[in-house]
C-alpha cells in the first residue's frame, strides 16, 4: 500500500531518496508518485505546484495519462 505525504516539505525531502516519479493529472489535481527502494509515496497538489515541484530533477520523470 501507498504511504501518503501530508505537505510538500516531506516529498522534498524524500525525493532525494527516490527512483522515479510518476504524475497524474486529474483536471486541475495532480497525483505525484515517488518510488523509493522501500515504498512508494503519494502527494496530492494543484498541477502548477506539481509542475514547480517536479521542475529540474534529475530523476525519470513518467507522465501518466488522464483519468477520468
Amino acid at each position: 500500500m501507498p504511504k501518503e505525504i501530508a505537505n510538500k516539505e516531506d516529498f522534498t525531502r524524500l525525493l532525494a531518496q527516490a527512483t522515479e516519479v510518476r504524475i497524474v493529472r486529474l483536471g486541475d489535481d495532480a497525483k505525484l508518485k515517488l518510488r523509493t527502494r522501500k515504498a512508494l509515496y503519494t502527494f496530492k497538489t494543484t498541477t502548477e505546484e506539481a509542475d514547480a515541484l517536479t521542475k529540474g530533477i534529475k530523476l525519470p520523470v513518467q507522465e501518466l495519462g488522464q483519468k477520468k
